[in-house]
């Protein structure tokens, strides 16, 4: 079968146009580059000159094989050579009017069958299309930056796209050693429709003071394992490019979840535009540098010092409780594990033997540290024997009244001045406080599953809590050799709250028939950089807990677009739990 499109146009040669005129080239195929004027193209061939040394001398590329490659691009600026090409991809600024006027042009001067297509990341491609007489061969492909490393190519259908030409274009992709998903024309497609929801709510969160930009982005990194912080990426971004995007996707969906945080506009208006202008949410050491130079935003207040904790209980027997036994016991902490039973205690403290084991086994701990960790775990039948301990870490099922009850128990057990904190992930902090009658000592400790290797706790503070048990926990984690995050007491604290709005926009992209299962996760794990894609980890974490989150969410803030998709509360009623069950959004059972 011949290849499509032997010779491919490129009209804009910017950082991406670039990047696909040479990964074009690199496939054997010619490549008529074409820019504005006369220096711009020489500019343009500068950079794609530059670009290809740099391959050869990172050993990407040979030196025979950029000089071939090089005799394939030719680089002008006269549009009538776009003629010559059966596939012409448009890459210059993101503005319609100019786009618009763009294809007109290239309609007028090409054959009636060579294919049009625009590497707009946010425009309607409809739109484009409409500018001319041909909207069945015109179609979006969105390349991702940079060009030679990401993997990723969204083909981009409109209402008159010729099935053909899409397939086509596809297999262009394929071959130049890309993976294409299929989109339908909508404001971010499927890589940007999800990620920039999901950045917007993270710059709202900040400029709400919920949290600070570092303990934003480091969640979002440790918590989620997270290629950058939302922060970091606005930034890498563009926050004038981000405000683009989002301005289009609200104009399409009305949602307020996609209408740009005031703080986008407000960095813009300043020209504070991230990396490149030098200053963002984060200032750089030059424009275009990835230098962070500024510490935080602000010099942090004083803080008293922390109680001392010398002995640590935790209560439940679940493998949270048991990863939390080990975080401490490993630091060398003497713990206390208290479950309901002592043989649930005995139980729970046997997995983590194993647990212990396996790290030894795998080379991550000495057989005496193994030892020493599990002789400073005691574990405990009830709980009255965690009345002369420091601190008490509450690991038991997530239910509030459950909680309660424990807290009250705990209250009337436990020494005066004794922390005692909740590992909820979704459960008003507050709640378990009041429980109590001393609640400026409850404080949230939110440890990530699985805890022994999860970097990040969450240290969430209510309006009761007082800082001196505040900064028991943060100096906790760190004697622990873990990464807190402050926030404030409310649902989701900062990963739930950013991760399980961009998990149910995942739902309902797929609900809406936009895309499938397949393409959704491979465009957000190869175009963004994410270990799992959204329906990989909610059937992982399990759709009912999934649920469980996003109604939390709902309940708390009123937002309707936060509030569940439909689908997902119809396989949760189904028993369609994910892993655990066999079956989610994928078939587990089969595989």
């Amino acid at each position: 079968m011949e290849r499509p499109f032997p010779t491919v146009a490129v009209v804009g040669l910017g950082t991406m146009g670039a990047g696909v005129a040479v990964a074009v080239a690199r496939s054997g195929r010619r490549v008529i580059g074409v820019e504005a004027g006369p220096t711009q193209a020489l500019r343009a061939l500068d950079r794609i000159e530059a670009a290809t040394a740099r391959a050869v001398a990172r050993e990407r590329l040979t030196a025979e094989e950029r000089t071939a490659l090089l005799a394939l691009i030719e680089v002008g600026d006269d549009l009538t050579a776009a003629a010559q090409a059966d596939l012409v991809i448009e890459e210059v600024p993101e503005d319609l009017e100019l786009k618009r006027s763009l294809f007109a042009e290239l309609d007028r001067i090409c054959p009636p069958e060579t294919v049009l297509a625009t590497g707009t990341t946010a425009l309607s491609v409809t739109r484009i299309a409409a500018a001319t007489a041909r909207p069945e061969r015109v179609l979006g492909v969105h390349f991702f930056n940079p060009v030679h490393t990401m993997r990723l190519v969204e083909v981009v259908r409109t209402v008159l796209t010729s099935p053909q030409a899409a397939d086509q274009v596809a297999e262009l992709a394929r071959d130049l050693g890309k993976e294409p998903v299929a989109a339908g024309d909508r404001a971010g497609f499927i890589a940007n429709g999800l990620l920039f929801a999901y950045l917007n709510q993270a710059a709202a969160m900040y400029e709400s003071r919920y949290a600070t930009r570092e303990d934003i982005d480091a969640a979002m990194r440790l918590g989620c394992g997270l290629p950058m912080g939302p922060l970091a990426l606005l930034d890498l971004i563009g926050v004038d490019t981000a405000r683009t995007v989002l301005e289009a996707m609200y104009e399409q969906s009305r949602d307020r979840l996609h209408a740009p945080a005031p703080i986008l506009g407000q960095l813009v208006a300043a020209g504070l535009l991230g990396r490149k202008s030098g200053r963002g949410f984060y200032t750089y050491a030059a424009p275009g540098s990835s230098k962070v130079v500024d510490g935080r935003a602000a010099a942090a207040k004083p803080r008293p010092a922390g109680r001392e904790v010398r002995s640590v209980g935790v209560c439940g027997s679940g493998t949270m409780a048991t990863g939390i036994v080990e975080v401490f016991a490993k630091a060398g902490f003497p713990v206390l594990l208290a479950a309901r039973s002592q043989e649930k205690a005995e139980r729970a403290k046997a997995q983590l033997a194993k647990s212990l084991e396996r790290s030894v086994s795998r080379g991550r701990l000495t057989e005496q540290a193994r030892d020493e960790a599990l002789a400073l775990v005691t574990p405990a039948s009830g709980y009255q024997d965690l009345a002369d301990v420091d601190l008490v870490v509450e690991a038991v099922a997530e239910d509030l009244a459950v909680k309660r009850e424990l807290f009250a128990t705990l209250d009337k057990i436990v020494k005066p001045g004794a922390v005692l904190a909740t590992t909820t992930s979704s459960l008003p902090v507050i709640s378990c406080a009041t429980a109590t009658g001393r609640p400026q000592d409850v404080v949230g400790m939110h440890f990530f599953n699985p805890a022994p290797a999860m970097k990040l706790v969450e240290v969430v503070s209510t309006v009761l809590t007082a800082e001196d048990v505040t900064a028991t926990v943060l100096e906790l984690c760190a004697a622990v050799k873990k990464h807190p995050v402050e926030c404030g007491d409310r649902a989701g604290f900062i990963v739930n709250a950013l991760l399980f709005p961009y998990l149910n926009d995942a739902v309902r992209m797929l609900e809406e028939h936009y895309a499938t299962v397949d393409d959704i996760d491979t465009a957000m794990k190869l175009g963004c950089g994410y270990p799992m894609g959204p329906f990989e980890l909610l059937d992982v974490v399990g759709l009912d807990v999934s649920l469980t989150i996003e109604k939390v969410l709902h309940q708390e803030f009123r937002e309707p677009g936060l509030a569940a998709a439909p689908l997902l509360e119809h396989l949760v009623a189904a028993g369609c739990l994910g892993r655990k069950t066999g079956r989610g959004f994928r078939d587990h059972a089969r595989r």
